[in-house]
């Protein structure tokens, strides 16, 4: 019986989510006294599968495949399959857009248990037991998988990275389906970061005044290389497209910096970037819910403070 955890990568990279998600996988099998088996589904080349092992996966299993995009039904039954050969009684994910989309359908092939925005390790294995987010994740919960099967999605940040050298072997394999069968990806098309992978996101609210005010987010976000993002009065009012909305009706992310600029800080706006390693916040108004939350806080107005944080990457990076 091993471990068996999906390595998302990003145009034949790994990100830190992924290695983090190899070091909690590596915990559970340690804890089962089993390995740790990766499976990669895309163009990677091997010095970058051999990473994986540096976070201890004895074994990657890599599927080569001309599919361009996700293809949720083609990749859940392909590491079903593997599954089933490799006898893996623990499945991790993570919960992300890509885990959400294919870990259910993966629990109906298998008839396995699954548990979703896991935040920690298993508290015990018989019975299972294991801590996650609930209610948006504005509490905590524990859930009880019974089946032999189990499926884990992660929430990122939840698990520090972990080196765990072993010697790791890499199988060859491919994966067929229809390439004509694509779906577009607007974001990826025009070189967008999307909110959901993105390390670092740069977030707007109401508290900047008009959207014409909104190049100073956009140059602060190309400085650190990160995504945009904006409140829900913003793209409700048109301000911003509904893509960049995040929160609980919008997108929930969970970067390592989480950067709200006149934000005040709804619940409804905190139970979508709870996950973010660090909030970073800047609103005029001290009392602001977001303080409340953030890691780190400037009381000032935003439109005065976004130039001087400019500035100060700009100098940063020399």
């Amino acid at each position: 019986m091993s471990v068996l955890v999906y390595t998302e990568n990003w145009e034949g990279q790994f990100k830190k989510k992924t290695f983090e998600l190899v070091s909690y996988a590596h915990a559970i099998a340690d804890q089962l006294g089993t390995a740790v088996t990766a499976i990669s589904i895309g163009k990677v080349e091997d010095s970058e599968l051999k990473k994986l092992g540096n976070y201890g996966a004895a074994k990657v299993k890599h599927l080569d495949t001309a599919l361009e995009t996700l293809d949720n039904q083609i990749f859940a039954k392909a590491i079903a399959d593997m599954a089933v050969e490799e006898d893996s009684g623990v499945i991790v994910f993570s919960d992300n857009f890509t885990g959400k989309a294919l870990a259910p359908r993966l629990s109906a092939r298998l008839k396995a248990g699954f548990a979703g925005g896991v935040t920690a390790l298993p508290e015990s294995f018989d019975p299972f037991i294991i801590k996650s987010k609930v209610f948006s994740g504005k509490a905590f919960g524990k859930v009880t998988i019974n089946s032999d099967k189990k499926i884990i999605a992660l929430q990122t940040n939840s698990f520090d990275i972990k080196e765990n050298p072993v010697e790791v072997a890499v199988e060859k394999g491919s994966l067929e389906g229809d390439s004509s069968l694509k779906l577009k990806d607007v974001n990826k098309v025009t070189d967008k970061i999307i909110l959901t992978d993105a390390e670092v996101i740069v977030s707007g609210g109401r508290g900047m005044k008009s959207p014409d005010n909104w190049g100073g987010i956009e140059e602060l976000a190309e400085k650190l290389g990160a995504a945009t993002g904006c409140s829900r009065p913003v793209s409700d009012d048109g301000w911003r497209p509904h893509e960049e909305h995040v929160g609980q009706t919008g997108k929930v992310v969970a970067p390592n910096v989480y950067i709200a600029l006149g934000i005040s800080g709804a619940i409804q706006h905190i139970a979508g970037i709870s996950g973010s390693k660090y909030i970073v916040a800047v609103n005029k108004d001290e009392e602001a819910p977001i303080f409340n939350v953030a890691d780190f806080g400037i009381v000032g107005d935003v439109n005065e403070v976004i130039p001087k944080m400019v500035e100060a990457v700009e100098k940063l990076k020399g």
